[in-house]
């Protein structure tokens, strides 16, 4: 079979010590991680925690909450996200810092908290930037469309 061409995308995380973040997103990555040990993983035995930064200055954390009736639950990004935009609609979204003290390689979202962070970045009309944290660095991606290029938009529906 020939193929008539190929497709592709660059994906770019820049990557940052701990300490030479700023004052605000240093306080965003340390919040995301405290969440994470209070969440409710009693059946995954995998902890995540996150944290929204607010466009002024408001942070909001949130962690991954399981039930027993799979897949009642929700992820840590979705849980921060939904609960900033429900109390407060009109503020922008600048950024959100995840964390995993159990993941064994880099975490990054998944393909549903990917969605919704675009959507968010969508209706707002501007980036989100995301923060992977680890114990020793952060992984920074300026837009929530460079992890998912070839995202569902409300355009498809059209």
């Amino acid at each position: 079979m020939r193929f008539k061409r190929i497709l592709s995308q660059e994906v770019r995380l820049t990557v940052f010590d701990l300490n030479e973040l700023s004052e605000p997103l240093k306080y965003l990555c340390e919040k995301a991680k405290n969440m994470a040990f209070q969440a409710y993983s009693v059946y995954s035995n995998f902890r995540v925690g996150a944290a929204v930064l607010l466009e002024d200055g408001q942070i909001i954390g949130g962690n991954n909450q399981e039930n027993v009736a799979f897949p009642s639950g929700l992820c840590a990004e979705r849980t921060a996200l939904f609960y900033a935009h429900a109390q407060f609609p009109d503020k922008k979204i600048k950024a959100i810092a995840i964390y995993s003290p159990d993941a064994k390689n880099l975490l990054t979202p998944c393909g549903a908290c990917r969605q919704v962070m675009l959507e968010y970045e969508s209706i707002q009309g501007d980036s989100i930037q995301t923060f992977i944290v680890t114990n020793e660095e952060v992984y920074v991606m300026d837009s929530v469309k460079d992890w998912l290029p070839f995202e569902f938009s409300a355009d498809l529906r059209r």
